[in-house]
């Protein structure tokens, strides 16, 4: 069983920053592929960033040169800096994670509100 814990959300202007993490235990962090999801009120959860084992890196467009998701793998965190934020950005933003031959995100954290104001 992997446990998820993020933190770093709160209420910004538009057009400012903050940086979310993602605390992982429980049993080994080793392959595990990470990923940030988010759901805004009245929508489905969508998918924002992942990164696997190795570093590699994948953005929805959305926030491509805004977001930039990274992990420590050594302290088993992972981390989401987010610049220039929107108002539509605004959400709950979620961790997850998977092992590398999973299908889907299978394990994923209690969510940390993000709100952006205009």
């Amino acid at each position: 069983q992997v446990l998820l814990v993020e933190s770093g959300g709160g209420l910004v202007q538009a057009g400012g920053s903050l940086r979310l993490s993602c605390a992982a235990s429980g049993r080994t962090f080793s392959g595990y592929v990470m990923g940030w999801f988010r759901q805004a009120p009245g929508k489905e959860r969508e998918f924002v960033a992942r990164i696997l084992w190795s570093g590699s890196t994948y953005y929805v467009d959305s926030v491509k040169g805004r977001f930039t998701i990274s992990r420590d793998n050594a302290n088993n965190t992972v981390y989401l800096p987010m610049n220039s934020l929107k108002p539509e950005d605004t959400a709950v933003y979620y961790c997850a994670a998977r092992t590398p031959s999973a299908a889907k995100f299978d394990y994923w954290g209690q969510g940390t509100q993000v709100t952006v104001s205009s």
